[in-house]
C-alpha cells in the first residue's frame, strides 16, 4: 500500500514539473513570437477571432443578465438597510473585480480550450507534428505561442467588454425599477471606481487567459495514437483549466483583500 501511495506521489510530482517545464517553454515561445521571422501569424490572427470575435454575443448577453441580476438582488437587499448608494460598490466589486475576468474565462474555456485541445490531438493523430518537427519548426513556436497570445489577448478584451455590457444591463434595469439619468449614473460608478479594480479584473484575465491557453495546448500535445484520446484531451482540458481558474481566483482575490 504504501508502495503504491509512494509511486502514485512521484507519478504526480512528476506531471507537475513536465507541465511547469511545457508552461516555461510555451511561455518563452511566446515572447520570441514577433521576433522571428517564420511565425504564425495566419494562427493568431483566426485564434483571436474565434476566441474573442464569436464570443462577444454570448458575452454580452450573459453580461446584461447577471448586471440585471445583480441590480435586483441588491436594490431589493440594500433598500432594507437604507444604503440605496452601496448598489454602485456592489456592481464594481461584483462584476469589474470577481464576475466578468470569471464568467469570461469559463467561456473561453468551454469554448476555445476544447476548441485547441482537440485540433491539437487531432494533428497528432495524423501525424501532423512530426511533419512540422520533421522540417525543422518548432510545434510550439508555430502551434502553441500564437495560440497562447490569442487567447490571453482575447479574454482582456472579452473581460472588459464583459464589464461594459455588465453596467450596462444593470442601468436598463434601472430605467425600469427607479429611472436615474446615464450621466448619474456613470458618475457614481466613477465615484467608487478605483485604479485597483481595474488592475484587479485585468490581472485575473491575464492569469486566466495564460491558464487556459496552456492547459489546452498541453493536453492536446498530450494525446498519443488513438482517435479516441481526441475528445478525452479536450473533457481533461476543460475539467483542469476549471480547477485551476478557481483556485487562481481564490489566491488572487485573497491576496488583494488580505494583503
Amino acid at each position: 500500500m504504501l508502495r503504491r501511495i509512494g509511486e502514485s506521489v512521484r507519478r504526480r510530482a512528476g506531471e507537475i514539473l513536465y507541465g511547469l517545464g511545457f508552461f516555461y517553454s510555451l511561455l518563452k515561445e511566446s515572447v520570441l513570437f514577433f521576433r522571428r521571422r517564420q511565425v504564425g501569424y495566419r494562427v493568431l490572427v483566426m485564434q483571436i477571432l474565434f476566441t474573442g470575435y464569436e464570443a462577444l454575443r454570448i458575452s454580452a448577453v450573459l453580461a446584461m443578465a447577471i448586471g440585471v441580476a445583480i441590480n435586483l438582488i441588491g436594490a431589493s437587499l440594500l433598500a432594507e438597510f437604507g444604503q440605496g448608494k452601496l448598489m454602485y460598490t456592489l456592481l464594481i466589486i461584483v462584476i469589474t473585480r470577481e464576475l466578468g475576468p470569471l464568467l469570461t474565462a469559463f467561456i473561453v474555456t468551454a469554448r476555445s480550450g476544447t476548441a485547441i485541445a482537440t485540433e491539437l490531438g487531432g494533428m497528432v493523430v495524423n501525424h501532423e507534428i512530426e511533419a512540422y518537427v520533421a522540417v525543422g519548426v518548432n510545434p510550439l513556436s508555430y502551434l502553441g505561442a500564437p495560440r497562447l497570445i490569442g487567447v490571453v489577448v482575447s479574454m482582456l478584451v472579452l473581460s472588459i467588454y464583459f464589464n461594459l455590457f455588465g453596467l450596462l444591463g444593470s442601468f436598463a434595469i434601472m430605467q425600469v425599477l427607479k429611472p436615474v439619468a446615464l450621466a448619474e449614473y456613470l458618475r457614481n460608478l466613477v465615484a467608487v471606481l478605483t485604479v485597483r479594480d481595474l488592475m484587479s479584473g485585468l490581472l485575473k484575465s491575464l492569469i486566466f487567459g495564460l491558464i487556459i491557453a496552456s492547459v489546452s495546448i498541453h493536453r492536446g500535445f498530450a494525446v498519443e495514437r488513438a482517435s479516441t484520446e481526441i475528445p478525452v484531451a479536450g473533457i481533461r482540458a476543460v475539467g483542469a483549466s476549471f480547477i485551476l481558474i478557481i483556485l487562481a481566483d481564490a489566491a488572487v482575490t485573497a491576496a488583494q483583500y488580505l494583503g
